[in-house]
């Protein structure tokens, strides 16, 4: 059974040349782009080598096989092996003492939705970006989703097991902004996350957001502790420090069919699976969110949102998506909504199944409590 489960608040979440009898290897000065391979070996030029500009660039590439090829992916990926400060291609800095990491961004015309703010989706599109960078940056990423060296011996991923998100405003289309991103300890084989974005012209803070990552063996698709080789990697990074504090999380309330909201017979398309091969966990809240009415998402925006994911989705499952208001925050049928007024959906709750939320509604400006609803994902006919 598959299960995922969260809270929200809306009161405004080559073809290949041939040296030798290897057709897996190329020369540098043999390469087609068309027909390129997936796995395509480059030589290594000894005259490159002793070129300092050229040496220096190939000396970050994650390896150098010793018979002078490397991997052509990593020299068009470029993994660094040690710890980088600064990146002008993705406009990051590292942070907080040399362990926290920071990236300026431009709001894009495809984040935005009709009100020219950003989606939610592409909110915690750039926070899972930013995450990846943080580590890229780190000197510890091999060829995995944000996986390090000592995750990749051991076969191992990582998966998101919950996920808190407080938005304050939105950004607006072309509108630069700062994300901030650090790490800590989140029990004894987890690790947890933060972020902060804020408006690089006022500084305003839009949002801001926790999370808890466990590891899973890629292999077996199970959870699984945390080597002691990974600890030590991924540790030095680790402060104490909270974008949002959780003493006593809330407990999401597990729904059923009789939900006011249903949406069946939702279908994964494979657009919608990323590098481990499983719906990536943004795609649940865009389902999350298009069961809810539209006259009500038209007058109200997310303010805040709690995500538990409780398994994987692959591409062959069916979803069926429950939405329900809690009793003091259902919309009478019939109101009518200010049109100056901006309202936001607070507090999606997703937990049990595949994933499974709650949601609040509320205005800006206004002292009224905000709408609530629980909303859970599964895998249609799962009991």
């Amino acid at each position: 059974m598959a299960a995922f489960s969260c809270t929200i608040s809306f009161p405004i979440w080559c073809s290949s040349g041939r040296e030798g009898n290897n057709p897996s290897r190329q020369n540098l000065s043999n390469i087609k782009i068309n027909g390129t391979s997936n796995k395509t070996w480059t030589k290594v030029d000894s005259t490159l080598r002793q070129t300092p500009g050229v040496a220096t660039t190939f000396g970050s590439v994650a390896s150098v096989v010793d018979n002078g090829y490397i991997d052509k992916q990593q020299v068009r990926q470029n993994i660094p092996t040690k710890k980088q400060f600064v990146d002008s291609h993705r406009q990051g800095i590292i942070t907080e003492g040399g362990v926290g990491y920071q990236q300026t961004v431009v709001i894009r015309s495809y984040e935005v939705g009709p009100d020219k703010t950003a989606t939610i989706e592409s909110i915690l599109n750039l926070f899972q970006e930013t995450a990846l960078n943080h580590v890229w940056m780190s000197g510890l990423l091999s060829n995995g989703f944000g996986a390090t060296h000592g995750m990749m011996r051991n076969n191992l991923i990582w998966v998101v097991s919950r996920l808190h998100v407080q938005l304050d405003h939105y950004p607006i289309w072309g509108e630069v902004v700062e994300i901030d991103t650090w790490v800590g300890a989140s029990g004894k084989n987890g690790m947890r996350r933060d972020w902060l974005i804020r408006s690089q012209a006022s500084g305003v803070t839009f949002a801001r957001a926790t999370s808890t990552w466990v590891m899973m063996n890629e292999q077996t698709r199970r959870l699984s502790k945390m080597p002691e080789e990974v600890r030590a990697e991924i540790s030095p990074w680790f402060i104490e420090k909270q974008a949002i504090k959780e003493d006593n999380p809330d407990k999401i309330v597990k729904l059923d069919s009789k939900a006011t909201y249903v949406n069946s017979d939702l279908k994964p398309k494979r657009s919608d699976l990323d590098m481990n091969h499983h719906v990536n966990n943004v795609k649940y809240v865009g389902w999350m969110v298009e069961t809810i009415p539209d006259e009500f998402l038209e007058a109200h925006q997310l303010s805040s949102i709690v995500l538990e994911y409780r398994r994987e989705l692959g591409s062959s499952d069916i979803v069926q998506s429950l939405c329900e208001p809690d009793a003091d925050g259902i919309l009478q049928s019939g109101v009518q909504h200010d049109s100056y007024q901006v309202n936001m959906l607070n507090g999606y709750s997703l937990a049990s199944e595949i994933f499974q939320g709650s949601g609040l509604l509320g205005s800006f400006g206004k002292t009224t409590m905000p709408f609530k609803y629980t909303h859970l994902l599964q895998i249609n006919g799962a009991v």
